[in-house]
């Protein structure tokens, strides 16, 4: 029963990492993500059902466009996969018994995997980009002020927590419109700023501080290495990410193997 269930959570996570392809190509272009039809970046061609089969329909169409052949990026297929792995993994770390679950626990699972989700679209538009969209930091709030609501009615809520990073998050904003305003450019830095906030809102500061060090330690590897990646701005905001979703899901595991 639970690998059935299972098997359902991954393809769930899947459909999720489709949308994220979805939506991390069209957000920086300002493009619809939720009514127009997914076409080939190339040929423009409106693909059907079967071109959209998460997984599965790039591995049967070989990573090709099947009607302008144009190799598909290899990025669609990992974060889809990536997605469904993530989701299972958290749901494996909850060692949730799918007989009695309980509402409380519903609500966590839904809520870590919108997270999760934001993180995703982050992390993916900011490795092709070096941006990280306001948009996404600002949805992503959203889910969290219902999640605490939702604590609050159960009287659990960390209120204080949520008020420090809010206000924190206003501030930098703030100051990135006002460097707008006066450089004509958006400042990366504050952006990551907010980004970091925006997932101490989701995360413990166990969690945090195993993100800041994995983070600087892939930084530290790639400045000694001095690779191409060297000379270039680096996405600090998807090394955070990654890390992130990777740190929760084995935080996870040692929190519900101890109970």
């Amino acid at each position: 029963m639970e690998f059935f269930i299972y098997i359902i959570i991954f393809i769930v996570g899947t459909l999720l990492g489709s949308f994220c392809t979805l939506a991390i190509y069209r957000i920086p272009l300002k493009q619809n993500i939720t009514y127009e039809r997914s076409y080939c970046p190339n040929c423009k061609h409106k693909l059907n059902f079967l071109d959209l089969i998460p997984v599965f329909s790039y591995i049967f169409l070989k990573g090709k466009c099947r009607y302008c052949h144009k190799e598909i990026r290899p990025r669609y297929f990992i974060i889809e996969i990536f997605s469904g792995i993530a989701l299972v993994l958290f749901a494996i770390s909850m060692k949730i018994d799918f007989i009695t679950i309980n509402l409380k626990q519903i609500v966590y699972f839904i809520f870590i995997m919108l997270y999760f989700v934001t993180l995703i679209l982050v992390a993916g538009i900011d490795k092709e980009y070096i941006l990280i969209p306001k948009s996404i930091i600002i949805c992503g709030i959203f889910f969290c002020t219902m999640y605490m609501l939702y604590l609050y009615i159960l009287g659990k809520a960390n209120l204080y927590k949520y008020g420090i990073c809010i206000i924190l998050i206003i501030l930098f904003t703030i100051t990135n419109i006002y460097n707008l305003k006066k450089k004509k450019k958006n400042n990366y830095t504050i952006d990551v700023l907010i980004l970091y906030v925006y997932m101490t809102l989701f995360s413990n500061i166990e969690c945090m501080l195993y993100t800041t060090a994995i983070t600087l330690l892939i930084i530290g590897i790639n400045v000694i290495s001095k690779s191409k990646t060297y000379n270039k701005k680096l996405p600090i905001g998807f090394y955070l990410c990654v890390s992130n979703i990777c740190i929760i899901i084995l935080h996870n595991f040692l929190i519900f193997s101890i109970r």
